[in-house]
């Protein structure tokens, strides 16, 4: 009897625990902690209210991992969280959510971690790389194309071919590269405490007069139109990129070993981890330097190379300093390309899951003879190319934030229709704290989306003005870089699509759509 390939491929549970865990710090330490402590001095101006949004932040990544724990440990499907949504609010609320992760978050985040590889390699050959090569007209405006979007999006394409291989293979890739992430924090870390002459009295200053390169004036420390819930808000979104990927195990599930053991293990135990680490980093930049001085780096650079240069006396000539600086910046690359691989690894099974569904074109559905949605991968790594050639650093993540977050409230208020809809799946692991944890989780997102949206609100309005003046490149430019508005319209043009393929769906033949 013939049978065919793709009736008898399936996902193969080839993730154990240690690269369960390797999947999530591995894509969650990445640039954030060396790049976002600079916006978020700017942001509230203080040392200790940045170690407070880095906690706070956080704390609301470990709610919503001990939330996901329980959803995932009972579900371990590929997908994770469309999985989640299409069993309580239906396809539509999963269609979105796959959409938004197709073409937002998944290669927004891979598109910013290869960004930050290129700034690395830029700083490690001197500011070499950083030339305008040529410009894309926009209406009165234009893109600029440099040098550094070349080489994001040559690291884009190999990783992309990387994750065209077996699970095993790029789970393995994957523990390596999180290995590399934890050494660079704890050598930032332990160097600053121990290389450097630093004063513990950097707490008690504000930054006063830090340049804040890049950073909105509604949204920085000292500025008229400042108000502190806005400035902290934004200082939480930076942490909360920095935090982002504590949800990705759930992608791959269903190609973890011993889910009802290892899932929750590995979102619990690699979450708690990830806060000590960040909290550790954060007090031995403020340590070593005051809050003015780290608003005033470039953002082009990070506040972890600053503090880097500054061992062994920050002798410059020093082979000792250089040699230092060379292996942080080497190591920031590196972790930026772990986050790179699993970003890539984990948010191609989205287009798998959905194709399954029959809620996206079937080619994403198909597996490699390795068992590899070859398909899915490669479309994450188009779409991030683009990106990566489009935004810059800051824009990317916002982006990734704010478009995330809408659904990790969504998918965390699942958890109350799962319980009442659904009382006789098997639960090897229950939310702690539950229900107030996921409420608690939910009002703090909400607030944080709400205030999101209030402080985009005067770049949205000059944008329109941009508009209704004829100036439409420059209008555009504007809205592009609010999150929240333009995050919002992306996902909301999911709407038509959606329509189209669930008409689809709806017309085959009584019972091929169950095949």
């Amino acid at each position: 009897m013939n049978i065919d390939i793709s009736e008898r491929q399936t996902l193969i549970r080839g993730i154990g625990l240690i690269a369960a865990i390797s999947v999530i710090i591995g894509n969650v330490i990445g640039t954030g902690v060396f790049l976002k402590a600079r916006v978020m001095t700017c942001n509230v101006g203080s040392p200790t209210w940045v170690i407070v949004a880095w906690i706070a932040a956080g704390l609301l990544s470990l709610a919503g991992a001990l939330t996901y724990a329980e959803l995932t440990a009972m579900k371990p499907e590929a997908g994770g969280e469309y999985v989640f949504l299409r069993d309580t609010y239906g396809k539509l609320s999963s269609f979105l959510y796959g959409w938004m992760q197709i073409f937002i978050a998944r290669p927004g985040s891979q598109a910013a971690a290869a960004v930050a590889f290129a700034i690395g390699l830029n700083d490690f050959l001197d500011n070499k790389l950083a030339a305008t090569i040529g410009t894309i007209p926009l209406g009165s405006t234009s893109i600029e194309i440099t040098t550094l979007q070349l080489v994001a999006v040559m690291v884009i394409v190999i990783f992309t071919t990387l994750n065209c291989a077996s699970v095993t293979l790029t789970g393995q890739i994957a523990t390596v590269l999180t290995f590399v992430k934890m050494a660079l924090i704890l050598f930032v870390s332990i160097g600053a405490f121990v290389l450097v002459s630093g004063n513990f009295s950097h707490f008690s200053m504000l930054n006063s007069g830090g340049t804040c390169e890049g950073v909105a004036a509604a949204v920085t420390f000292g500025s008229p139109t400042y108000s502190f819930l806005g400035g902290f808000a934004a200082a939480m979104l930076g942490a909360l990129w920095g935090y982002d990927g504590w949800n990705n195990l759930t992608f791959v599930a269903g190609e973890v070993k011993d889910p009802n053991r290892n899932i929750p293990l590995a979102i619990i135990g690699s979450t708690i981890l990830i806060i000590v680490l960040y909290v550790v980093a954060n007090v031995a930049y403020f340590y070593v330097l005051d809050p003015t001085t780290i608003a005033s780096v470039s953002k082009n650079s990070s506040v972890a190379k600053v503090v880097v240069s500054m061992f062994f006396g920050g002798n410059v000539a020093s082979i000792a300093t250089g040699a230092a600086t060379a292996f942080f910046t080497v190591g920031l690359m590196l972790s930026s390309l772990g986050t790179l691989h699993t970003s890539l690894m984990s948010g191609a099974r989205v287009p798998y899951a959905m194709a399954k569904d029959r809620l996206f074109f079937g080619t994403f559905a198909e597996l490699s003879i390795n068992s590899v949605p070859v398909s899915s991968v490669l479309l994450m790594g188009g779409i991030a190319i683009i990106l990566a050639m489009s935004g810059s650093f800051d824009i990317l993540t916002d982006y990734v934030v704010f478009g995330s977050w809408v659904f990790y409230a969504l998918v965390t208020s699942s958890i109350f229709l799962y319980r009442r809809k659904y009382p006789e799946l098997a639960r090897p692991y229950k939310a702690w704290g539950y229900p107030v944890v996921p409420v608690i989780f939910l009002i703090v997102a909400g607030w944080l989306l709400y205030t999101t949206f209030s402080n985009d609100l005067p770049l949205m309005t000059e944008g329109l003005a941009s508009i209704s003046a004829g100036n439409v490149g420059e209008g555009l430019k504007s809205i592009g870089k609010t999150s929240s508005f333009a995050g919002s319209l992306l996902i909301l043009l999911g709407l038509p699509v959606f329509y189209y393929f669930n008409s689809k769906r709806e017309n085959l033949p009584e019972g091929e759509d169950q095949a």
